[in-house]
């Protein structure tokens, strides 16, 4: 199994920027496909941006394209979401979680281990 701890959370102004880290642990993070879901209370949790295991593809919902950019570094066991040009609806808690296998899921069914979140907040 792996372990999944998210860390970089805060709060900032809009327009702003934030870098969320997502270290792993137990198990090197290479293997996995890893996504960032957001939820904030009362709404559903959704995927924000994913990386495959390879880091050759990735997903990003509409709402961040241009805005934010999900990378991975192996070496480091440690996926990364840079957040620019952030806004008062980015505001939520931010989880990182982990999949067998190279696909992109979208759902966070699809997701076999989860960290436990890291607020973010944007004030305007």
């Amino acid at each position: 199994q792996v372990q999944l701890v998210e860390s970089g959370g805060g709060s900032v102004q809009a327009g702003g920027s934030l870098r969320l880290s997502c270290a792993a642990s137990g198990r090197t993070i290479s293997v996995y496909t890893v996504g960032w879901f957001r939820q904030d209370p009362g709404k559903e949790r959704e995927l924000v941006a994913a990386i495959s295991w390879k880091g050759t593809r990735t997903y990003y919902t509409e709402s961040v394209k241009g805005r934010f950019t999900i990378s991975r570094d192996n070496a480091k066991n440690t996926v990364y979401l840079q957040m620019n040009s952030l806004k008062p609806e980015d505001t939520a808690v931010y989880y990182c979680a982990a999949k067998v296998g190279d696909g992109l899921g979208i759902g966070q069914d699809s997701y076999d281990y989860w960290g436990q979140g890291t607020q973010v907040t944007v004030s305007s």
